[in-house]
């Protein structure tokens, strides 16, 4: 369906996350993967989906002037926001069980932007998903960092894993954004390309 409409281009993805790599294959999609190292920083005034925006755009940015007409660059990032910062990848063992404990019995925001870049343009899209946990036991905290490691996810944890099967008592917003990448958003997107 999707895939007809964009036969005239040349989807890049360009992410190293197997999560958002599969997302594109289970939307059915045609694309290659272009891969660059970034150094994530951002603007420290920066609150909330300004980080992100900011930073899928620098992700982007790093393929400036090498784009042919017909092609589209998707590049993207997510925080969890959480009581006023950025909760990103956690630096260790330690530093995960802190944001999980932080988590514990409180709600969070996931937020994903995914910048779409053409030779002549470049646009950005956001999403918001509120996400509640349950109370969460130190034992339960442990046995998911020794069993699941989440040292590649934001906030230390993946929903899709068995914390968010024990954990998450509520998701308010896209299911798919709190694994990277609001899915409905980008084929609305895509969908509605000029042809």
């Amino acid at each position: 369906m999707l895939k007809n409409r964009l036969a005239k281009y040349s989807l890049i993805l360009a992410s190293g996350s197997p999560r958002r790599q599969q997302f594109f294959k289970d939307l059915d999609l045609d694309f290659e993967i272009r891969l660059k190292e970034i150094e994530e920083i951002y603007p420290p005034e920066l609150k909330g989906e300004a980080i992100t925006n900011y930073l899928a755009q620098l992700k982007a940015s790093a393929f400036e002037g090498e784009l042919k007409e017909n092609e589209i660059l998707i590049t993207s990032d997510t925080i969890v926001w959480h009581n006023n910062k950025a909760l990103g990848k956690p630096k260790d063992k330690e530093n995960a069980f802190a944001i999980l404990k932080s988590l514990s019995n409180a709600t969070h925001e996931v937020i994903t932007s995914v910048c779409f870049k053409t030779k002549e343009k470049s646009e950005v899209i956001s999403e918001i998903t509120k996400v509640t946990f349950n109370p969460l036991t130190d034992q339960a905290i442990e046995y998911y960092l020794e069993h699941y490691q989440p040292y590649d996810k934001a906030g230390a944890y993946g929903i899709q894993e068995w914390i968010g099967f024990i954990g998450v008592a509520k998701v308010e917003g896209s299911y798919t954004n709190v694994m990277g990448m609001p899915t409905d958003k980008v084929f609305d997107y895509l969908t509605n390309l000029e042809n």
